[in-house]
């Protein structure tokens, strides 16, 4: 190889270094974005948390886009927008929604991710897309192992490791082939190399908290696990994290679910939309043999979080909510924009 040769290759792969290293990301000004969703317009609404709303949205290119507003300026809402910006920009796995880009002016903080046509896994077990029975057994085991190695990345692969401390249906969005994507970063924290937890307020939602990071407020990759666990009862079950047992209680899908798997009757615990009575045979049959001889299965009592540990956490903490079932969303319209439309 001739040395002018030796040259042009070594440009082309610093050229494709440097196109890897250069993020994938903009800077949104405000008025394109309230071009592109209408000026937030009511029926652009996709749903709404405790920090803001989120939006439809398309660009004058065409493309669609999710955009996260944040309701009213604040520290607390500062410093989410902070952290969820930063963390996205340094993430990068097909199970992790990806950042578009983000807007900060005056008092305005808005971030931009890729827009989901499926929606959140929220709205497929609990919402109004529920009816249709769009999860088969197929799909919800590739949201349930997409899911975990967007996890696995985080807690394992990411420099310096992060744990979410807030998995839970509604931040499992999912794109047009139904493969999972987990968002919401703005309660993650990262953890120091060697530390093996953060102590800090309890934030997160009513019936995935981890018993020890409610009581303790240390979290670690194990709160995530915990929840990641109450999000798989979730998808096999089709049944909530909470569920009102009375007008003055509640039960925990584990306080459930824990009772019939000790006994054994794991086709009651199943989705009844599934219909599932294969997945009880075969090779499943030996894997639901070794569960059933699992400790945890045998003294079930040990593994579930009371209403009274419950009770305090809310009292104590600054940002705990209860899933809630979305609210009907209007289809989004698929059709091109020109540039003079916005």
């Amino acid at each position: 190889m001739s040395f002018f040769s030796m040259i042009c290759c070594r440009k082309g792969i610093d050229r494709k270094e440097k196109e890897k290293q250069q993020p994938t990301w903009r800077i949104f000004s405000l008025k394109e974005l309230h071009s592109a969703t209408n000026n937030f317009n009511y029926d652009n609404k996709l749903g709404e948390g405790g920090f803001g709303s989120v939006y439809w949205g398309q660009l004058w290119d065409g493309s669609q886009i999710a955009v996260k507003r944040l309701k009213v300026w604040s520290n607390k809402a500062e410093v989410q927008f902070s952290v969820e910006v930063e963390i996205l920009a340094r993430v990068r796995h097909k199970n992790l929604l990806s950042l578009r880009g983000y807007c900060a002016e005056g008092q305005e903080r808005l971030i931009v991710y890729e827009y989901m046509p499926n929606l959140s896994l929220l709205s497929h077990l609990h919402g109004h897309h529920s009816a249709e029975c769009l999860l088969d057994w197929t799909r919800r085991m590739n949201i349930a192992i997409g899911s975990a190695e967007g996890i696995v990345y985080l807690h394992h692969h990411s420099t310096p490791h992060i744990i979410h401390r807030d998995i839970k249906a509604s931040n499992v969005l999912l794109d047009s082939d139904f493969q999972p994507q987990v968002a919401d970063f703005g309660f993650a924290k990262f953890i120091p190399d060697g530390a093996t937890h953060v102590t800090t307020r309890v934030k997160g939602t009513l019936g995935y908290l981890a018993p020890e990071y409610a009581m303790l407020g240390k979290a670690s990759e194990s709160c995530d696990v915990y929840s990641f666990g109450i999000l798989l009862l979730e998808l096999a079950s089709g049944k909530k994290p909470l569920e009102k047992v009375s007008a003055t209680s509640k039960r925990s899908i584990a306080e459930w679910a824990l009772p019939l798997a000790s006994e054994g009757k794991f086709s009651e615990m199943a989705d009844p939309r599934l219909n599932v009575v294969e997945l009880l045979k075969g090779e499943s049959k030996q894997k639901l043999s070794e569960l059933e001889n699992n400790e945890v299965f045998k003294n079930p009592q040990f593994a579930v979080c009371n209403d009274e540990t419950s009770g305090g956490i809310e009292e104590s903490s600054e940002i705990i909510e209860e899933e809630k079932d979305p609210e009907p969303v209007k289809e989004k319209e698929t059709e091109q924009k020109s540039p003079q439309d916005g």
